[in-house]
C-alpha cells in the first residue's frame, strides 16, 4: 500500500483531493485494492492519488464518484487539483516523469526540455509564442528549468535521449546560444544516468520517427508513451500502440551513433558554432 506523504490538504488542492478520496473510500469500507478492482486499475494507482503523488484524472474521478456515491464531489476537486505550471496537455506526462524509472526520448527538431539551457529555452519559447508577454515567457522558462530538477534525484529516472542530427544543425537563438547548448548536452551526457545518442541524416532511411516521443517505464505500472506536436500532446497507454512506439524507438537507438561517437559529433558541431 502506498504511504501518504506529509502534505497539508488545506493548502494543496491535490492533497485535499487525496484526503477526500481516502475519507470516502474508508467510509465505504473499501481497501485500495477493492477500489482499484472496481475501476479497473491497481491499488498502487489509487494510493498515488490518495498521497498526492499523481495528478487526478477527470474520467477516473467520475468513476470514483459513481462507486463511492459522492455525486460530483471528486470531479469538482479534480478540476481544482489539475492546475499546473506547464501546458495542460503536457501536465499529466510531467507528473509521470517524476514516477518513472526510465525515460527514453526521441527529439526530431529541438533539444528536449531535460537538456535545454535557460538561454535556449528562452529562445525557442519566444519563437513559439511571438506575441506572449515577457513575463509569460519567463514563467515558461522557469517551469522548464524546474522540471529538470528530477535529474538531481539519485534514485530516478535514468534518461536516454536520441537526437536527430537536425537538432544539432538548427541554430535556435543564434551561434552563441547553440554553442553553449551543445556543450551543455555533452556535459549532461557525462553524467552516469544520462545517455545521449545522435541519429545522423544518413541513418534516417533505417529508422525514422516523425514526432517527439517519450517512452516512460515504471517499477509498478505498465509503460506509457507521450507524443507531442505543435501545441498538443497525447499520452498513450494502449499496449499495442506502446509496443509499436517502443519498437520504433529501439530501431532508432540501433541506427544511431554510439554514445561516444555521438559526443564527438556534438563537440565537433559545437566548435563550428563557436568559430561562426
Amino acid at each position: 500500500m502506498t504511504e501518504p506523504r506529509n502534505t497539508d490538504p488545506y493548502t494543496d488542492p491535490r492533497a485535499f483531493y487525496g484526503s477526500e478520496l481516502r475519507r470516502l473510500r474508508e467510509a465505504a469500507r473499501l481497501s485500495q485494492e477493492q477500489v482499484g478492482e472496481r475501476v479497473f486499475c491497481s491499488a498502487t494507482y489509487i494510493g498515488q492519488f490518495e498521497n498526492a503523488t499523481r495528478r487526478p484524472q477527470l474520467e477516473m474521478s467520475k468513476q470514483l464518484d459513481e462507486l463511492l456515491d459522492s455525486g460530483e464531489h471528486l470531479q469538482r476537486l479534480c478540476r481544482l487539483a489539475r492546475t499546473s505550471k506547464v501546458a495542460d496537455y503536457f501536465a499529466d506526462a510531467a507528473e509521470l516523469e517524476r514516477l518513472a524509472k526510465t525515460i527514453c526520448e526521441y527529439a526530431p527538431v529541438l533539444v528536449p526540455g531535460f537538456l535545454q539551457t535557460e538561454a535556449y529555452a528562452r529562445a525557442i519559447t519566444r519563437t513559439a509564442t511571438p506575441f506572449a508577454s515577457q513575463e509569460s515567457v519567463e514563467e515558461r522558462v522557469r517551469a522548464r528549468m524546474d522540471r529538470q530538477g528530477i535529474l538531481d534525484d539519485s534514485t530516478r529516472p535514468v534518461l536516454w535521449e536520441i537526437l536527430s542530427e537536425t537538432v544539432l544543425r538548427s541554430p535556435m537563438g543564434g551561434p552563441g546560444i547553440m554553442y553553449e547548448q551543445l556543450v551543455h548536452i555533452v556535459e549532461m551526457a557525462r553524467r552516469r544516468r544520462v545517455v545521449v545518442q545522435v541519429l545522423p541524416f544518413i541513418s534516417m532511411s533505417e529508422a525514422y520517427i516523425d514526432s517527439m516521443i517519450s517512452v516512460m517505464s515504471f517499477g509498478d505500472a505498465p509503460t506509457v508513451v507521450y507524443t507531442e506536436g505543435a501545441g498538443s500532446g497525447q499520452l498513450i497507454d494502449d499496449p499495442a500502440l506502446v509496443e509499436h512506439c517502443q519498437r520504433s524507438y529501439d530501431l532508432s537507438r540501433a541506427a544511431a551513433l554510439s554514445p561516444m561517437a555521438s559526443l564527438d559529433l556534438l563537440e565537433s558541431v559545437a566548435e563550428d558554432y563557436r568559430v561562426t
